[in-house]
């Protein structure tokens, strides 16, 4: 059996994380606005931290689950999520604004959506 307080704290972690990420990318039109100012680098540093907890807590979930537990949102590319983790990680000063830009446009809001829904089946 599952973990299911731990589980429980994993989920509502990244859940906050995408909250965060959700505002500090409001106001963003495009990767440009993150490079134009320190303000706009304080966002993209901020969300970055936001995406390697995402990644970390989806990692630690993986350990503590069925290999199957993700397939039920095989539209999310959760090795991805973890993978994106590591790139942000490990390269730090290399962040791809344009990366970031692509994932809080594109990606974040079915993320959401998916582990809502995961978390809601489960508890």
């Amino acid at each position: 059996m599952h973990d299911r307080p731990l589980l429980l704290e994993l989920f509502l972690e990244i859940e906050e994380a995408i909250r965060r990420i959700e505002r500090r990318f409001s106001g963003i039109r495009s990767p440009a606005d993150f490079l134009q100012d320190d303000a706009g680098l304080d966002r993209l540093d901020a969300i970055a931290m936001m995406l390697i907890s995402i990644g970390e807590n989806i990692q630690r979930i993986s350990k503590l689950v069925s290999q199957d537990f993700f397939d039920q949102h095989s539209e999310i590319n959760w090795s991805g999520v973890m993978g994106i983790r590591n790139l942000l990680a490990h390269d730090y000063f290399n962040i791809d604004a344009e990366e970031v830009y692509a994932i809080c446009a594109e990606e974040i809001e079915p993320l959401k959506q998916a582990i809502q829904e995961i978390r809601s089946a489960i508890f």
